[in-house]
């Protein structure tokens, strides 16, 4: 991590873009505005950065209507770190690819991060911050457990090596240059993909993986609401 010996002028300048544009089908209701722990999902996400000492400024992308509501909740909150909440685009990689636009030219570095995972914790962000620093693209990943077959039709076609698949996470950090025209050369092509380190990838790009946390929930159906209530109610992290 960043040592208190660095010199905060030798500290890369770190943006970070929160993509909170989905619609929340899976959820069945605006996951971004349940309560968690007496905190609003965004909220405990922009808190979760607003706190990391690498990173310096805050972009939101989410949809039209949610933008004043986002705004205010930042403001109550103290989030001293947001520069702008925009709108987002019709997936997640033009979504991206706005919040990145919208981020300082003083950005060495910048992070993406999913506005429904709102339990990342400072130490895991400065982790993946650094990481990035030294290697240009970096994102936390975990081991996946259990026995992973491919299947076509319902029927298996083959036994996947566990040992080497990986369920990723963010935020997901890159030196802003490549992100930048990484993003840029995904919207060129018109695709959609599932995370921004396939867009660097389109650029042959390395992208290094640091150990991410089985805590780092992503919010996508009920009962992860539920595992997160259960996180916050033993790490007593109420807001």
């Amino acid at each position: 991590m960043f040592g208190k010996k660095q010199a905060e002028e030798k500290r890369p300048y770190c943006s970070a873009v929160i993509v909170a544009a989905g619609s929340g089908t899976r959820m069945g209701e605006d996951k971004l505005m349940l309560e968690l722990g007496g905190a609003t999902v965004i909220e405990r996400t922009l808190l979760a950065l607003e706190r990391c000492e690498c990173v310096d400024e805050l972009v939101v992308v989410t949809q039209s209507a949610k933008i004043p509501a986002i705004a205010r909740l930042a403001r109550e909150r103290g989030v001293s770190k947001l520069k702008c909440v925009v709108e987002g685009g019709a997936d997640r990689t033009q979504s991206a690819y706005l919040g990145v636009r919208e981020c300082s030219e003083r950005a060495e570095l910048i992070a993406i991060h999913d506005g429904a995972r709102p339990l990342v914790t400072p130490e895991l962000v400065e982790r993946a911050v650094q990481a990035a620093a030294e290697r240009g693209a970096a994102a936390p990943a975990i081991h996946v457990k259990d026995t992973v077959r491919q299947a076509r039709g319902g029927r298996v076609l083959r036994t996947l090596e566990r040992d080497e698949l990986y369920l990723m996470q963010t935020p997901q950090v890159f030196r802003a240059e490549l992100i930048r025209q990484a993003l840029g050369e995904a919207a060129r092509l018109g695709v959609s993909l599932t995370d921004d380190c396939a867009a660097v990838m389109l650029l042959d790009a390395e992208v290094f993986l640091i150990e991410g946390s089985e805590e780092n929930l992503k919010l996508t159906t009920p009962a992860d609401v539920f595992a997160a209530s259960a996180i916050i109610d033993a790490r007593g992290d109420y807001l």
